[in-house]
């Protein structure tokens, strides 16, 4: 016979206490702490839907028959790049995000557009009323083939799906999915883990792909406990400024495609649009040259493309110089001020520096650090750099420029969008640079970077 009783869960990673701990012992973490009611006896085992051990049998790895699964087109080329090449039959994809960045808006242009596929959308955040209108703003079609629905329980959501038989079943969002087998509340670790477990099971013997879009935290990770990011295949994050038009859809965990991929959007008024060549969006029209502007050949995932880097510096109003960046790591910066100071000879100890990566971007590559330098140098100079130049290269702290990966890929995106020089690091392997229609000129050190800038 089934019995209930309560034990206190830690909402950050799941642990289990049989009474409420101010501090979790397993994540560090305060105030997590939640009564929840479990279930136990019998009926745990026996739920509806449990995989029966008896129809499985083990088999030699040499006799296991592979089949090359046939990937659905979304219809959408960048998110198809970041899943690598399509939706696999049975694979669950989370998509998490800031509120407000466009992950409904993103699936449901996908949904939308799907061709000759079947949707079941739903949504236990909005009406399907709501939905309609969101989608005759973002399509024009007529989209027969998704039905919507406004659902929040997970059995009535697999009987949904027993019933309309989709081909495609797009979530949003976990945290308000609950269960009649757990009694604790919606977006509880007991209640994502058992309600993702329950889709995950039907989906996987039905082959339907699912989007899952998911909440993040006020630290910017999923919300919910870590089991639920081991659970679904592929984790994607959204990311971006709101106050920007450019978004990010990353790929973090993909059981059937590289990690290394991204993919480019911005947000319209008509929904998201594809980016296939960002990098002439990341680059102001050039009117008249400017000083405090850089150009860095970057890199994301696997991907190039060329953005803007403006730096500001000016005397410092205060006692205490100011640092400040954005789409940038701050203490990156920090530590290239210093190579500038005890390496090239250029007081900055009294200066306030402004960073900025155009276009609400943050990047990670350490290959702009050439950039970042040189574009600080030229608003301390108030010299301006030409805009027929681009530079790529990490900077060391003895000031000398390091190899960086994929040179080839960099230079050809910057000999494509017509720049006549690019500075790279002077070690170069296995790249034939005379292949490219541009000047090259390698750097040793900063100083040499620097000779050729402001000469």
């Amino acid at each position: 016979m089934a019995k209930t009783k309560s034990v206190f869960v830690c909402q950050n990673c799941g642990n289990e206490s049989p009474k409420w701990e101010g501090k979790c012992y397993a994540c560090g973490e305060w105030n997590t702490f939640v009564e929840e009611t479990k279930i136990t006896g019998k009926t745990k085992n026996s739920r509806p839907g449990t995989v029966i051990a008896e129809r499985t049998k083990p088999m030699p790895v040499s006799k296991v028959s592979v089949e090359e699964l046939p990937r659905l087109s979304t219809g959408n080329d960048e998110l198809n790049r970041v899943l690598g090449g399509g939706l696999v039959p049975g694979a669950m994809v989370l998509i998490g995000g800031e509120p407000g960045i466009g992950k409904s808006t993103l699936v449901l242009q996908t949904a939308l557009n799907l061709p000759n596929v079947k949707v079941l959308y739903v949504s236990g955040e909005e009406s399907p009323q709501q939905i309609k209108l969101r989608a005759d703003r973002i399509s024009s079609a007529s989209a027969e083939n998704c039905h919507v629905v406004s659902e929040v329980s997970v059995e009535h959501i697999t009987k949904h799906i027993d019933n309309e038989k989709p081909d495609v079943l797009v979530v949003d969002s976990v945290q308000t999915l609950e269960t009649e087998r757990i009694e604790s509340a919606p977006g509880s670790v007991s209640q994502i883990r058992e309600c993702t477990a329950t889709i995950l099971r039907v989906c996987k013997e039905k082959h339907i792909p699912v989007f899952l879009i998911g909440h993040i935290t006020k630290e910017g990770s999923l919300a919910g406990p870590k089991v639920l990011e081991h659970m679904v295949d592929v984790v994607l994050q959204f990311e971006g400024d709101r106050h920007h038009m450019y978004r990010i859809l990353r790929s973090i965990k993909n059981r059937f495609g590289s990690t290394n991929e991204i993919g480019i959007f911005e947000m319209l008024g008509t929904g998201l649009r594809e980016v296939s060549n960002p990098s002439e969006l990341l680059l102001a029209t050039q009117q008249k040259q400017m000083s405090g502007v850089a150009i860095s050949a970057a890199l994301e995932g696997v991907r190039p493309f060329l953005i803007e880097v403006q730096a500001l510096a000016s005397t410092a109003a205060y006692q205490n110089p100011q640092r400040s960046v954005t789409g940038f790591d701050l203490r990156r910066l920090n530590m290239l001020l210093a190579v500038l100071e005890k390496r090239a000879g250029f007081k900055l100890a009294q200066k306030d520096v402004f960073l900025n990566i155009a276009g609400g971007l943050k990047v990670n590559d350490p290959a702009i650090d050439l950039a970042v330098i040189t574009a600080v140098l030229s608003s301390n100079m108030d010299m301006a750099i030409s805009p027929d130049i681009c530079m790529t290269g990490e900077v060391g702290l003895s000031g000398e420029i390091r190899p960086v990966t994929r040179l080839d890929q960099r230079i050809g995106e910057a000999a494509k969008l017509g720049f006549k020089s690019i500075i790279i690091p002077s070690y170069v392997k296995g790249v034939e640079l005379g292949k490219f229609d541009i000047q090259i000129i390698k750097a040793n050190k900063i100083e040499e970077a620097f000779k050729f800038l402001f000469a």
